[in-house]
């Protein structure tokens, strides 16, 4: 399926980094792809989408009268005043000059060796020094289905989730309208081991009690 940001596939290579289609907060230009999406994309097939359309979804009519406006960029646009006759011409020219592709084969051979061979020095001076471990401070907001979630099961399960250089902190549950309440959570983690995407792999997981995770801070320690 096509939307005006581009095909599923395209879409969610570009999510795989970002979380907004704009800018790094929610925008008119999420809300009118996210609507173009008659529902949510295969999870499998297409993780990222499928995260970033949960969390488009989790917002109020409200909540998205007050993103901010933006107008819906292009992926892959493709090339005008001739560009693309000047690409094609280019790309012809190189086809004619493959008799000489050995020669730049191994011109990138000797590039690639030289590379390995300073990031293996890089690495082994690394090794003598003691190692900083970077953390990262992340508040989590965690928004149930309906207000008939059992919160307290909720902020069980998400604490529940063990992973290896993952503290959990403090907890509470903050209104967010029509009865409802969200889970914000905050927790410390060393950069290397845990992301935020494997935290909102994991919360998600939770599908009868979670509807979506959101980053509401993060900050290096």
């Amino acid at each position: 399926m096509t939307t005006a940001f581009g095909d599923f596939e395209s879409i969610n290579g570009f999510l795989a980094t970002k979380s907004y289609l704009v800018g790094y907060t929610p925008s008119t230009a999420d809300v009118k792809v996210a609507s173009e999406l008659k529902s949510s994309p295969d999870t499998a097939k297409y993780p990222h989408l499928a995260r970033w359309y949960r969390h488009i979804q989790s917002f109020s009519t409200d909540e998205r009268s007050s993103f901010a406006s933006a107008d819906v960029p292009k992926l892959g646009a493709p090339a005008v005043n001739g560009a693309g006759k000047k690409q094609a011409a280019k790309d012809d020219e190189d086809d004619e000059f493959d008799m000489f592709g050995s020669d730049e084969e191994s011109d990138e051979e000797a590039k690639k060796a030289e590379k390995e061979a300073r990031l293996k020095a890089y690495q082994d001076k690394k090794a003598k020094k003691p190692a900083t471990i970077a953390k990262s401070s992340i508040v989590l907001d965690v928004k149930p289905w309906s207000d008939e979630t059992d919160m307290g099961e909720m902020e069980k399960l998400v604490k529940g989730i063990e992973l290896d250089g993952l503290v959990w902190g403090a907890s509470k549950l903050v209104p967010i309208g029509y009865g409802i309440r969200k889970l914000q959570i905050g927790c410390v983690v060393e950069d290397e081991k845990v992301g935020t995407d494997i935290l909102e792999e994991k919360i998600c997981e939770f599908e009868d009690h979670v509807q979506s995770v959101d980053v509401a801070a993060f900050q290096k320690i």
